[in-house]
């Protein structure tokens, strides 16, 4: 697996936040690439942390912390792509995982204020948009190193 590199790129915050969020996003979903989905959904851990597992909780973070808790929308006005053929559980998680970039993507874009308070389910104490972007930077960030040790693991491959 070739190794990428982070964008460097000198523009506004939101933009420069959302640059380096598709990387980490990017990076992780990178590392199920030619695996099988029994391999994706292998754990090491009692926790059952596997690569497949990786990929569905970020799906879902960003699902709550901007669409429902930022924009104020209902889960079931995100559009997602239909469940895919049996055996595919690896493309159709990748699949929907992109759908939900497009989705996050555009609602921080379409906002454009990093001050922009969050709309919908209240946090405590209350965050900005500002706050839920750098958020979901950290913890995709995260997950993408434990999937780098896991990917390691299943195959011996390395490189973000």
């Amino acid at each position: 697996m070739a190794d990428q590199k982070p964008p460097r790129l000198s523009v506004g915050e939101l933009d420069t936040l959302l640059a380096l969020l598709r990387y980490q996003r990017e990076s992780l979903v990178r590392k199920l690439d030619g695996l099988t989905a029994e391999q994706a959904a292998w754990s090491p851990v009692p926790s059952g942390t596997s690569l497949l597992w990786l990929v569905v909780h970020m799906r879902d973070a960003e699902e709550t912390w901007i669409v429902r808790r930022f924009a104020g929308l209902a889960t079931d006005e995100v559009e997602v792509p239909p469940e895919g053929p049996a055996g595919s559980a690896v493309a159709d998680a990748v699949a929907r995982y992109r759908a939900m970039w497009e989705t996050t993507d555009a609602l921080v874009t379409a906002s454009g204020d990093p001050d922009a308070q969050c709309r919908g389910d209240a946090t405590e104490p209350p965050v900005n948009l500002r706050w839920v972007v750098a958020h979901l930077l950290e913890e995709t960030a995260r997950h993408a190193g434990h999937a780098d040790i896991l990917r390691e693991s299943v195959d011996g491959e390395v490189g973000r």
